[in-house]
């Protein structure tokens, strides 16, 4: 059993890395957002977008040790993480503790930074749509394609600067 909860607290503390990564890119990401860096925005994205599946593979081998050691401790695998907590040797239990408490910080943290951005992001797409709109007004209103996405008026074939000239 002792070998099984030492790689789930390894476990803990590579997932507990993995989100400070995550959620170190996602507030990069609303630094660029909000700098207008298009360019630095396309590489965080990358960045986040190669972070999440190392996050999801952290979690993952988080759940089979949990079910390891909930095995190795003759109990359930269903066994929730709490309750096998309550079940472990007591000078374990507030390492556990405070290893899962600051993931579900972190988690916290990232999805309420993953909400800001994203409505960052929303806001300035709804700027830039009325900015487009002010400049080449359509003859109609804002329609929805098939698709369920909003059909925007065709920018005309011209340049702005050839129609100022």
């Amino acid at each position: 059993m002792k070998a099984e909860l030492e790689k789930l607290i390894e476990t803990l503390r590579d997932e507990l890395t993995q989100y400070g990564e995550l959620l170190a890119l996602l507030e990069q990401q609303q630094d660029l957002i909000v700098s207008r860096s298009a360019e630095g925005l396309l590489e965080n994205l990358g960045a986040i977008n190669a972070q999440v599946p190392i996050v999801a593979a952290a979690r993952q081998r988080r759940d089979q040790l949990r079910k390891e050691l909930a095995t190795a401790l003759g109990q359930p695998t269903t066994l929730s993480f709490r309750q096998l907590v309550a079940l472990v040797p007591k000078e374990y239990q507030p390492l556990l503790e405070a290893l899962v408490e600051e993931i579900n910080d972190l988690l916290m943290r990232s999805q309420q930074r993953l909400r800001q951005n994203h409505l960052l992001l929303s806001r300035s797409l709804d700027l830039m749509q009325q900015m487009i709109f002010s400049l080449f007004p359509s003859s109609g209103g804002q329609t929805y394609t098939p698709a369920g996405t909003v059909k925007t008026g065709a920018l005309p074939q011209s340049s702005l600067c050839e129609m100022i000239i």
